[in-house]
């Protein structure tokens, strides 16, 4: 295995967040590797995991984080690899500003892509995308993906438009 998608989150409480980038990666057809690397816990390890991500083969890193949310900025600071940052909403979140904050404002020099709270899908997409600009095969899988959803879309119209809002309501 050859992972191009390194995604690491703050703590396991994390994980059901950040499995959602894991199960698009997946669908896309991404190789990524999944750990816990935290900020204030494990310091040492998160700057190995940064420093190193580069020369493992990694194209981008996913990084979630809740309450203070400092491992997606942290990273971001240690390597050229684009970050994508996912706030997590966590048992001790101010209604998950405190993360977003934290993630979103960064300072100039040291730019985290960010996501929505609790936005682990959109992230493994993002990242899909990202490693598809230059892998022909990852494009083309996002590419089949994004129609997709514009397939659901206009099969959805065409519904509410021959049945009416209504006949749909009453499902």
């Amino acid at each position: 295995m050859n992972p191009q998608v390194g995604i690491i989150m703050g703590s396991q409480s994390d994980l059901p967040v950040m499995a959602e980038a894991a199960q698009m990666l997946e669908e896309l057809g991404v190789q990524y590797e999944l750990t816990v690397v935290s900020a204030h816990r494990t310091p040492d390890r998160m700057v190995e995991y940064a420093r190193s991500a580069r020369e493992r083969g990694l194209k981008v890193i996913i990084a979630g984080a809740g309450g203070a949310a400092h491992l997606p900025g942290m990273v971001a600071s240690m390597t050229s690899l684009p970050v994508i940052g996912v706030p997590v909403k966590s048992s001790n979140s101010i209604d998950g500003w405190d993360s977003i904050l934290s993630i979103l404002q960064m300072p100039g020099g040291i730019p985290v892509a960010t996501v929505a709270l609790n936005g682990g899908k959109n992230a493994g997409i993002l990242a899909a995308s990202m490693v598809g600009a230059f892998d022909a095969e990852v494009g083309k899988n996002v590419d089949a993906y994004k129609k997709g959803l514009q397939e659901k879309v206009e099969k959805s119209a065409e519904e509410i438009e021959e049945k009416g809002w209504k006949a749909i309501l009453k499902k």
